[in-house]
């Protein structure tokens, strides 16, 4: 699948972005509303840079930034939604893509099994199409000759 199929395949072809010279709290209410984990800078119509969720938070990090007012009950998800050991990936990638996830807790009747991350999602997709790719070529490389046609 090439890139165009996959943007075309998106709800939207919205691209957000934001200006350079904004403050940070702009971009990162901007993109709570929106539920959107990055935004394109533009200066004008160029674009000059990519803000992402990830960056804002390694620079909350490295800045120091005094979070500690700020408990983690009141930013957490409180109902994460979660998988079971037994899911396949397809319902995985399903379930993650339609609930706009990049992490998914995995529960069984004991408890806390693991995380999933969508890139662990995504690495197994292309392991099983390279299995499946791999039993296609010894399939066709071994089949069988046709008598029909010969004299």
């Amino acid at each position: 699948m090439s890139m165009r199929e996959i943007l075309a395949s998106k709800n939207s072809g919205e691209i957000y972005s934001i200006a350079p010279d904004r403050p940070v709290l702009e971009a990162v209410t901007f993109m709570g509303l929106h539920d959107i984990g990055s935004l394109v800078v533009k200066d004008g119509d160029k674009m000059v840079g990519l803000l992402t969720d990830r960056d804002i938070v390694r620079y909350l990090r490295n800045a120091n930034c005094n979070l500690s007012g700020t408990l983690v009950r009141d930013v957490m998800v409180g109902s994460p939604v979660v998988g079971h050991p037994n899911d396949t990936a397809d319902q995985v990638r399903r379930m993650m893509t339609d609930s706009h996830i990049s992490h998914l807790p995995v529960v069984d009747e004991n408890g806390l099994v693991g995380i999933i991350s969508f890139y662990d999602v995504a690495r197994s997709a292309l392991s099983n199409a390279e299995f499946e790719n791999k039993l296609l070529k010894r399939y066709i490389k071994d089949w069988p000759e046709d008598d029909a046609g010969k004299e």
